[in-house]
């Protein structure tokens, strides 16, 4: 049931309420040049924080701790934004990546094991990148090998994982491994949940740019993962991905335009408020002023990008060949060989069948998602170059008004986002949001062909 405005109105005044008793009112102070220990515990505590609220999980189903509307998440991340509250930086393959996983293609044993898990704490990792599979992931290579044991049937995996964001800290690893080596290499992938302690794990972090430790790699020798962890049919590993994260970032990406149009902005005018040593102020530059008008308008159209696309979410209407433009809508009508009646017969019959091969061999929540057209594929990679791009813009101005100052900043919040105000390490942070999952060339790819109907590229 959708919320009305008074219900809307009533929620954001408990949410601010709760905010004002149970934000720490010193935390990026404390959370400053802190070690690992003292992160790792300073994010466990304000998730059970949340969780006790009900503000941890919002975008889960009611029966397993969330059920809030798209509009009620908006007014829930507008709050938790303007009271500068920590951000989930722990937590967030768990609740977002994870979860969606378990929720769209798990078995109810998965579902059953692993969600009441992460609201106890469990800590997840992605294991998908590897050193020759980074925004071509379908050429990964890591092997998982199906073997049969006494108490039942095991997956054993070598290969090497990279970028693997808190894998030092995760209990649980989502795992993309080559399970057929001989099929096309979308279709011989499989997707397995790993334990973490598993006999044969290798995780060593990797130092960046900003002197973190957060990206690791993982290192698999004869791995072995129980064939029950498997999610979804065997082979089909690549289209479980596809299907469970693709809408999934809309939702995570809520949350950062909300910190971005606060925090963010906020930040970025105070700065620019700021006198430098012969008293001049930079927001006094009509330049500047012109920028910081551009960004407020910029950040405007974010926000109602992300709402569309959840709204949307919530209708189930993402990916409806009926939200497509005209063009559009006739493009999906025919296939990428054009007239699909022009196709070769097996061609012809193989566009009769999803990308899981029989419709009726993937989970019930996949075959709804490809129901819907390639329209939506590309929702989610509007809004990952519309926020990236914007968030570097952002960041790279302020790191240039704070001038020499901004390089002598070693340390920021550890709990904050990419918009901490440290203009600097900010601005380095954000390309983590241009490269990583999937590279902005690769999404406008997606978005001519998914979302425009343009030719493949050859």
């Amino acid at each position: 049931m959708n919320a009305t405005l008074a219900d809307l109105a009533e929620l954001r005044a408990t949410i601010r309420d709760w905010c004002r008793a149970h934000v720490p009112a010193d935390w990026r102070r404390a959370q400053t040049g802190v070690g690992d220990d003292e992160f790792v515990a300073f994010q466990q505590a304000w998730f059970q924080e949340l969780r006790r609220a009900g503000y941890a999980v919002p975008h889960w189903p009611a029966e397993w701790g969330g059920g809030m509307s798209a509009a009620e998440q908006m007014v829930l991340y507008q709050e938790l934004a303007a009271a500068d509250a920590p951000r989930l930086v722990l937590a967030f393959v768990s609740i977002h990546h994870a979860a969606a996983t378990l929720l769209t293609a798990g078995t109810d044993e998965q579902r059953r094991r692993h969600l009441p898990g992460i609201l106890d704490g469990e800590i997840w990792v992605q294991g998908f990148s590897e050193p020759e599979a980074g925004s071509d992931l379908a050429s990964l290579r890591t092997t998982a090998r199906r073997e049969s044991r006494a108490g039942g049937d095991v997956f054993v995996v070598n290969g090497q994982k990279l970028w693997a964001s808190g894998a030092a800290h995760a209990d649980w690893c989502l795992l993309l491994a080559r399970s057929d080596p001989a099929a096309p290499k979308r279709r011989g992938i499989s997707y397995l949940l790993m334990d973490m302690r598993s006999p044969g794990l290798d995780v060593r972090p990797i130092r960046n740019a900003l002197g973190d430790s957060h990206f690791c790699e993982i290192f698999l020798n004869d791995v072995e993962i129980p064939a029950e962890n498997l999610v979804g049919p065997e082979n089909s590993g690549w289209q479980v991905a596809q299907a469970t994260l693709a809408a999934e970032r809309g939702m995570t990406m809520l949350e950062l335009a909300e910190r971005l149009g606060n925090v963010g902005l906020r930040s970025l005018v105070e700065t620019c408020r700021r006198p430098d040593a012969a008293g001049h102020r930079p927001i006094d530059d009509t330049l500047v002023a012109d920028r910081l008008a551009g960004f407020d308008t910029e950040i405007a159209g974010l926000r109602a990008l992300c709402r569309d696309l959840v709204e949307r979410h919530d209708a189930g209407t993402v990916g409806d060949a009926s939200q497509a433009p005209p063009a559009m809508r006739r493009s999906q009508d025919r296939t990428a060989f054009g007239d699909a009646g022009q196709a070769p017969p097996a061609m012809r019959r193989s566009q009769d069948r999803t990308a899981f091969g029989d419709a009726s061999q993937a989970p019930p929540a996949v075959r709804r998602s490809q129901d819907r057209t390639a329209f939506g594929g590309a929702d989610a990679s509007v809004v990952k170059v519309y926020y990236s791009e914007l968030l570097q813009r952002m960041t790279g101005f302020g790191a240039e008004i704070a001038g020499l100052a901004a390089q002598t900043e070693l340390s920021k919040p550890a709990s904050s986002g990419w918009e901490s105000g440290r203009w600097l390490l900010d601005f380095i942070g954000s390309w983590e949001w241009t490269i990583p999952g999937g590279t902005n060339e690769i999404q406008r790819t997606i978005i001519g062909e998914r979302g425009l109907g343009l030719p493949r590229e050859p």
